[in-house]
């Protein structure tokens, strides 16, 4: 007999999250939609995760599944889980973070009614230890449902991380995967393979994630070192936009993302890197957008006239102008003094 397809899959990585798993885990099987799955990687935590796991799945049977394997990495996790998804949406939850009870439902609603490849929705930055909140994001009845062929544009602002959409589950079945998958801007990365084949995007204007935010882990996790695998893998992105029957307008948006996640996030991060000498960091790094992603400089997704006519972007057309004033490092200066000193972030 044919398996019965599930509204919504959602896949959740784990590994060394045993503290916080069943946090998680409740979330997710109380959801006011019922007619979804959760499919839990248990992706070789050393820890009692799997045995966590196995418990819900007791309690759960018609919920969870569990995917226990050698530890592989994130990527390789949420490609495990995309492998045997019946939702007719998938989405990711990270073991860490938790969600609003009505998120699956919302987004699902949300996605059904406009027909549409993706929906998003708002969520909290909160911190790990002491429960404080750090930021409410996208719950500002600011973002407004687009096609990506109309204005490509737009996903230059949607944040960077698969755990606050849906997609349709055949542009997730029909992913590229990449050869060497990046130590850093994974996510980021996982997005654009996505948003290749995408047609439209919507938006839920509430905070429906919980997002836990380790004091420094992103920051401090980066060096040098890790950027030369980010470069390979951004370059096997290319390849496939290249090949897309789409690339007429997303090849430009690339070029775009590449100078936001490239040239100004990966900048900013191994800025804290006191091995790092970043003048010669951004030099490398000019070359290569130059070499690889030619229309960094000039893209009409980052030109005054597009951001004046769909209202997005702003923040990313004053970056580039202290890039061609050759004054990045001195914007870096003033970005970092505004969130370490003033503790105010600005989001991209």
């Amino acid at each position: 007999m044919k398996e019965k397809k599930k509204k919504l899959s959602i896949i959740v990585p784990c590994y060394k999250v045993e503290k916080y798993l069943p946090r998680c885990l409740d979330s997710l099987v109380n959801q006011t939609l019922k007619d979804i799955e959760i499919i839990c990687i248990n992706d070789g935590s050393p820890d009692n995760c799997l045995q966590i796991l196995k418990d819900y799945r007791q309690k759960y049977p018609d919920k969870i599944v569990i995917i226990d394997k050698k530890n592989e990495g994130v990527w390789k996790g949420r490609k495990d889980g995309i492998k045997v998804a019946k939702g007719e949406y998938i989405g990711f939850v990270d073991s860490d973070d938790y969600v609003a009870l009505t998120y699956a439902e919302k987004l699902y609603n949300r996605a059904k009614e406009a027909n549409s490849d993706i929906a998003v929705c708002g969520f909290d930055r909160v911190d790990m230890d002491s429960g404080k909140l750090y930021s409410r994001e996208m719950c500002k009845n600011e973002k407004k449902d687009f096609s990506i062929k109309e204005n490509p544009g737009g996903l230059l602002e949607l944040n960077g991380a698969p755990w606050n959409k849906i997609y349709k589950s055949n542009l997730l079945k029909i992913q590229e995967d990449l050869e060497h998958p990046p130590k850093i801007l994974d996510d980021m990365m996982f997005l654009l393979l996505i948003y290749i084949n995408a047609k439209k995007v919507v938006f839920v204007d509430e905070s429906l994630v919980y997002y836990m935010v380790r004091e420094g882990s992103i920051i401090t996790s980066i060096k040098e070192t890790q950027v030369n695998s980010t470069y390979q893998a951004m370059k096997e992105v290319r390849e496939v936009y290249l090949k897309s029957p789409n690339k007429d307008y997303m090849l430009e948006l690339l070029d775009a993302m590449a100078f936001l996640h490239l040239g100004v996030s990966l900048m900013f991060r191994l800025s804290y890197d006191k091995e790092c000498n970043l003048k010669e960091a951004i030099e490398k790094n000019n070359d290569f957008l130059n070499t690889n992603f030619p229309t960094w400089r000039k893209s009409v997704y980052t030109k005054l006239s597009y951001v004046l006519k769909y209202h997005c972007n702003f923040k990313l057309w004053v970056v580039k102008i202290f890039y061609k004033l050759h004054l990045f490092r001195a914007f870096l200066c003033v970005y970092r003094f505004m969130i370490d000193k003033l503790k105010i972030d600005i989001k991209w």
